[in-house]
C-alpha cells in the first residue's frame, strides 16, 4: 500500500512542534472548529501508556495514527491488539484493556457491565465482498443474489441468479467457496444485518456477530484471514474492510444499492451512506442499506468503548488524549489507508462524549 507515512510522520511531528512552540491550546473560542488539532492541547509533554484491543475492521487506520502519535507524543504509548470485536469486548468488561475498538454494538452477552462504557464512533468503511473467479474481471450482485450465495442456495458462479445481475458476462460453471470469519466479528454482524435489511425475505441465517454457517463454508480469523481464504482458491468469495481487501489485491463485487443502482465500495460511496444515517443518543448509527444513488449499500460504522470512569484519573485523561488525536489530526490519515471521516456534526458529537469521562 503506497500510503507515503515517513513524510506524513515528518509533517505531523513538524506540526506538533510548532504548535507546542507557539503554547497552543485546544480550549480557545468556542466556534472553533472541532476538527482543530489535538495537538494544541499539548501532546508533546504526555508520559503514560493505554492498552486497546478489539475490531479488526478499523485496525490499520488505527496502527497508522498510533504512529503518527509517536511522533507527536514520543512518550506516550499506545498499544492496540486486533483480535476482533468479540474477544475485544470481552477484554473490556475483563479489565484488560483500557478501551476497545468494536464495529458492533454491546449486548448482554458480551460480558461487558451495563454503565461501564460509552461509544465514540471514530471512522467509517465498506465492507467489499472480494472475490477470486479467473476470467472475471467485473461482478454485480443484487442483495437477494448475495444472500443466496453465502447461505449457499446458488453454489456455481454460472447460476441464473448471478447471470441475471451480470448481462453479457460470460461465467464459468465454478464452484463457489465461501469465505466468513470464524472469531466473533463486527464485520460479521455488519454484514449480516445488511442482508437481513436488503434480503429479508431470502436470507435466514440472522446476523450477529457470529451466525450459524452452513458446514460446507470456510472460516478464516479477522479480516485478514478471509482475504487469504480467498485470495487461495478459485471460485472463492468473502466479506472484507476495504483496507485489507486492497492490500490482498483482490478484486470487488458492486453490489445494488436500496435506489437499484450498482455500486463499488468507494469512499464517496461510504460517505455518501453516512449522510443519511440517523444518530442515537448512545452516538451509535446505521449506516447500512441507505438510500441515494452514490450509495454504497455495505458501509459501516466502527466505534471505541471508552469508561466514564477510570480508577485512575491520569487513565482518563490518556484516554481522552488519545481518543481526541483519533478524532481530530487522524482524519488526515483516514483516506490515506481507506477510511470515511465522519460528518462534521457526528464528530463534535463524539469530541463533546469525551467531556463525560473522568
Amino acid at each position: 500500500m503506497n500510503r507515503n507515512v515517513l513524510s506524513r510522520r515528518v509533517f505531523v511531528g513538524v506540526a506538533v512542534a510548532a504548535l507546542a512552540l507557539a503554547g497552543c491550546s485546544s480550549k480557545g473560542d468556542p466556534g472553533t472548529d472541532p476538527s482543530a488539532s489535538a495537538a494544541a492541547g499539548g501532546l508533546a509533554s504526555i508520559t503514560g501508556e493505554l492498552k486497546g484491543s478489539g475490531a479488526s475492521f478499523p485496525n490499520t487506520y488505527y496502527q497508522e495514527v498510533i504512529l503518527s502519535l509517536k511522533d507527536a507524543a514520543p512518550n506516550f504509548k499506545v498499544t492496540y491488539n486486533s483480535i476482533g470485536s468479540g474477544a475485544g469486548k470481552k477484554e473490556y468488561g475483563s479489565g484488560l484493556v483500557d478501551f476497545a475498538g468494536t464495529d458492533s454494538t454491546v449486548k448482554d452477552t458480551d460480558g461487558v457491565t451495563a454503565g461501564s462504557y460509552l461509544y465514540v464512533p471514530t471512522v467509517a468503511a465498506p465492507i467489499t465482498v472480494a472475490y477470486n473467479v479467473k476470467g472475471v474481471d467485473k461482478l454485480q450482485l443484487s442483495p437477494a443474489t448475495l444472500a443466496k450465495i453465502f447461505q449457499r442456495t446458488v453454489k456455481t458462479w454460472n447460476a441464473p441468479e448471478i447471470a441475471a445481475d451480470n448481462p453479457g458476462v460470460t461465467l464459468p460453471a465454478t464452484a463457489i467457496s465461501v469465505a466468513h470469519r470464524s472469531d466473533g466479528s463486527g464485520t460479521t454482524n455488519n454484514f449480516t444485518k445488511y442482508l437481513a435489511a436488503a434480503a429479508p425475505t431470502d436470507w435466514k441465517l440472522g446476523s450477529g456477530d457470529t451466525v450459524a454457517w452452513p458446514a460446507d463454508t470456510q472460516a478464516g480469523a479477522k479480516n485478514t484471514g478471509v482475504a487469504q481464504l480467498v485470495k487461495g482458491a478459485d471460485g472463492a468469495i468473502g466479506y472484507i474492510d476495504l483496507s485489507d481487501a486492497k492490500d490482498s489485491g483482490l478484486p470487488f463485487a458492486a453490489i445494488k444499492n436500496k435506489d437499484g443502482q450498482y455500486v463499488l465500495p468507494t469512499l464517496e460511496g461510504a460517505t455518501a451512506a453516512l449522510a443519511g444515517a440517523e444518530i442515537k443518543d448512545d452516538l451509535t448509527f446505521n449506516p447500512l442499506n441507505a438510500a441515494g444513488a452514490a450509495t454504497y449499500p455495505i458501509t459501516a460504522p466502527t466505534y471505541l468503548l471508552v469508561k466514564p470512569k477510570y480508577d485512575d484519573p491520569k487513565k482518563a485523561e490518556l484516554v481522552k488524549a488519545f481518543v481526541k488525536y483519533v478524532l481530530t489530526d487522524g482524519k488526515a490519515i483516514a483516506a490515506e489507508v481507506n477510511y470515511a471521516v465522519l460528518p462534521a456534526e457526528l464528530q463534535a458529537k463524539a469530541l463533546a462524549q469525551l467531556d463525560k469521562v473522568s
